[in-house]
């Protein structure tokens, strides 16, 4: 069975076992989508209002303005995976809870299990702080992260401000957007770590 095939099963599996309270007012479940064998993986925090009617992560401004960054270092939605910590839409957009992270935790884990990517980049604080809950985005990020977590083959972490909070303040999606830069040499620099 092909990682395509295992991604499938898995988001099926997950959309009828996920304990997420969050299920009750979503319109449907946002599963991560993207290239299974991809060497970079999104994550972000929680769908929003246009994911939630459509079904896939970061199709609204936010992920528009992320597909122009993408574009910037030469490449496509479909090179990269995204998907998010939670994989409902809290009501009105709020944060999501504890609670609701640690009830779709396991369906990221497997998610990254399967893709294996080289380099994961958060975007935003609520996914770093779900890998790493001390750090504070305001310094961490643009920073190369590396730590070992067990049952993870992945340990090189990237984290950048949200796409949406720079569309909502110019100095920030400035620093986004060189931030964002630094991935194809991040990249190298992995490459090296590992060969």
């Amino acid at each position: 069975m092909d990682k395509e095939q295992k991604l499938e099963n898995l988001h099926k599996k997950w959309i009828q076992e996920c304990e997420c309270d969050l299920k009750k007012v979503a319109t449907q479940a946002v599963p991560g989508f993207g290239s299974a064998t991809a060497q970079i993986m999104f994550i972000g925090e929680a769908p929003g209002k246009k994911e939630d009617e459509l079904g896939r992560p970061f199709v609204g401004a936010a992920g528009k303005f992320l597909d122009e960054m993408l574009s910037t270092i030469n490449l496509k939605r479909d090179d990269i995976y995204i998907t998010n910590i939670v994989k409902y839409r809290p009501p009105n957009n709020r944060d999501p809870l504890p609670e609701e992270k640690s009830a779709c935790r396991q369906w990221l884990l497997d998610e990254l299990k399967i893709i294996s990517p080289a380099l994961i980049i958060f975007l935003g604080r609520h996914a770093m702080n779900n890998f790493f809950p001390d750090l504070q985005i305001s310094n961490a990020h643009g920073k190369l992260l590396i730590k070992p977590f067990k049952g993870m083959s992945t340990k090189y972490f990237l984290p950048l401000y949200h796409p949406a909070a720079a569309l909502y303040d110019g100095s920030m999606r400035e620093i986004l957007i060189l931030d964002f830069k630094k991935i194809p040499k991040i990249l190298k620099e992995i490459e090296k770590r590992e060969s």
